[in-house]
């Protein structure tokens, strides 16, 4: 099952990301460890399954 958005921000926090900014109703959260970055859209919608791995990917987790 496909993870919202705040699922996604709450998984990426444990994993050592945090909120930089928002623009709008995208978050950008970067992880100062490993210097990986990534944006979640924050909408009302879960996330679809080919964007959560992308974000995934992108922070490293996958």
């Amino acid at each position: 099952m496909p993870m919202t958005p705040r699922e996604m921000i709450i998984h990426l926090k444990k994993n050592g990301f945090t909120v930089v900014g928002q623009n709008g109703s995208h978050v950008k959260m970067r992880n100062d460890a490993t210097g990986r970055q990534t944006e979640i859209p924050y909408h009302s919608t879960a996330l679809k399954k080919g964007l959560e791995q992308a974000i995934l990917k992108q922070a490293g987790l996958k």
